[in-house]
């Protein structure tokens, strides 16, 4: 079995000495420019176009990264980059569900708790206790119920936290209100007091996160975008801190990144920027994860995690 990895930023030698100790038949080379050697299988990630493009017989191709979207922007941008008729696997959890519910319960927190307000009156030297919010009214809404919305409503519902989901199919979560498809958008987004954003990065979902949808929650709402940076319109999003619709936002992913030196976001005061680690892929959990896929695919059975080309993920 010859396995090919490419990553721009990952330890290769890393990848290869767990994948060698995971799948002990496997060979696993990193790829470089020329080579067009056999391989059965491939993880990448923005892999170059030249990578894949000739190899039709490979029996699956990991994605490693939590999303696909930028690996199928690369194939509309150039065509051939995934061989047609490859199957394409995305992780699924591999560690980052903790990780992103530690990330949205520590600032669901932090704004409930108004402690974003108390660091901005420690730094004027104001000595002011602030009105709490009350816990019934501050319903929580998350924009996508996958692997992880569902378990980042799950943890927040057990703070007794309102919570409410919308997806682009029904779900059922227990002790989360589920809203779905366009038409109940306008219901899940009525009384919103914080929006999570966790959407999978389609052609439907860009710039889902745009001032008409902000001005459709409650008045001084606050924002957490922990999914893309494609989501947001970020003029939209400086309008509504403008009026007050949007009282705070958390973002932890950006339309460009690294986030520009000048752009405007890293002075707004109502604005917290982290650079893309709310959830990150970990590197023996995903060993893990595509070592059991690729037995499975050995086996002749379906991997988990197959990705649905039309839908994006």
């Amino acid at each position: 079995m010859n396995i090919l990895f490419y990553h721009p930023t990952f330890n290769g030698q890393k990848w290869i000495e767990g994948l060698a100790h995971r799948l002990p038949q496997a060979q696993v080379r990193i790829w470089q420019p020329g080579d067009e050697a056999e391989a059965d299988y491939a993880l990448v990630w923005l892999p170059p176009h030249e990578m894949l493009a000739q190899r039709s017989g490979l029996k699956g191709i990991f994605a490693l990264g939590a999303g696909v979207d930028a690996i199928l922007a690369q194939e509309r941008q150039t065509p051939g980059t995934l061989p047609a008729g490859v199957p394409l696997v995305r992780l699924e959890d591999t560690g980052m569900v903790q990780q992103m519910q530690e990330y949205v319960t520590a600032y669901v927190l932090r704004y409930f708790r108004r402690m974003d307000e108390y660091q901005l009156q420690q730094q004027q030297k104001q000595w002011q206790p602030l009105k709490p919010h009350d816990l019934q009214r501050f319903t929580i809404g998350i924009l996508g119920a996958g692997v992880l919305g569902q378990q980042v409503a799950s943890k927040l519902a057990a703070f007794g936290f309102p919570v409410r989901c919308w997806s682009r199919s029904a779900k059922q979560i227990e002790g989360v209100e589920s809203f779905h498809g366009n038409d109940q958008l306008p219901a899940f987004l009525k009384e919103t007091r914080l929006l999570i954003n966790l959407l999978p990065n389609t052609p439907e979902t860009v710039g889902i996160l745009n001032l008409s949808l902000m001005q459709q929650l409650a008045p001084q709402a606050y924002l957490i975008n922990a999914a893309r940076g494609a989501h947001l319109k970020e003029g939209d999003l400086l309008k509504a801190l403008e009026q007050g619709q949007i009282a705070a936002a958390t973002l932890d992913v950006f339309a460009e990144e690294p986030l520009a030196p000048m752009h405007p976001f890293w002075s707004h005061p109502r604005i917290t920027i982290t650079p893309h680690i709310a959830a990150v892929t970990l590197p023996s959990q995903a060993m893990d994860q595509i070592a059991a896929n690729i037995r499975r695919i050995e086996a002749g059975e379906k991997p988990s995690g197959l990705v649905d080309l039309a839908r994006g993920y």
